[in-house]
């Protein structure tokens, strides 16, 4: 059994997602903002955090990595492309917005490849998917039918390609390569925004339509 619950937070509303199982165990995916509501959560759910696994290392990503990382001690996993973007603010994009605060985390504990993955009782496979920045990652729970994809894919959308590392045809052969190619009843859990499944994308996303 796998129980996702998802929690828009911050200026942006990133999704951050809780993924629990039947064991007591907890992954967090992208904390990217409101630390203590998401510890709180924690708290209140019960659960063994395992450790805190990232899309990708966008400011809004990842604003609130240290400080659940530091409550819980519990390791970060990112892609290795993006290492960098964790502790650097024009990296991951804090230094560009005047007003937000400057995102400066410590270094990953982990880097992510391409393949399967075990944490705990957690059996996934990270899937390399590039285009919105050149590490970004989207996690297949096979068992469950379920994707995490941060922002590479957003119901009848796609990830933005103009930030740096960005590229559109990179970003749509990820899209068809490593996500339309799951079943079409998988549900597709966003960086934004609601859930989709591959099926509906096929049919309904205007940016996919066109591709070749």
């Amino acid at each position: 059994m796998l129980e996702i619950r998802t929690y828009p937070l911050g200026p942006i509303q990133t999704n951050c997602y809780l993924l629990l199982n039947d064991k007591g165990e907890c992954l967090v995916v992208d904390p990217g903002e409101e630390g203590d509501r998401v510890i709180k959560e924690i708290v209140k759910l019960n659960v063994k955090p395992l450790a805190i696994l990232l899309t990708h290392a966008h400011f809004d990503h990842i604003g609130a990595v240290d400080q659940v990382r530091s409550h819980f001690g519990i390791p970060v996993h990112i892609h290795e492309a993006e290492q960098e973007w964790l502790v650097n603010p024009d990296l991951n994009g804090s230094s560009r917005y005047p007003g937000l605060p400057l995102v400066k985390n410590e270094a990953a504990d982990h880097f992510l490849r391409e393949g399967e993955l075990q944490i705990g009782s957690f059996h996934l496979e990270v899937r390399h998917t590039p285009g919105h920045s050149p590490g970004s990652v989207s996690f297949i729970f096979t068992d469950a039918e379920v994707a995490i994809v941060g922002d590479t894919l957003f119901k009848e959308s796609i990830g933005r390609t103009d930030l740096p590392g960005g590229d559109t045809k990179t970003l749509l052969q990820s899209i068809h390569e490593k996500l339309l190619t799951l079943n079409d009843d998988f549900v597709v859990y966003p960086g934004h925004g609601p859930s989709t499944t591959p099926a509906e994308e096929k049919d309904m996303n205007p940016f996919l339509n066109g591709f070749s």
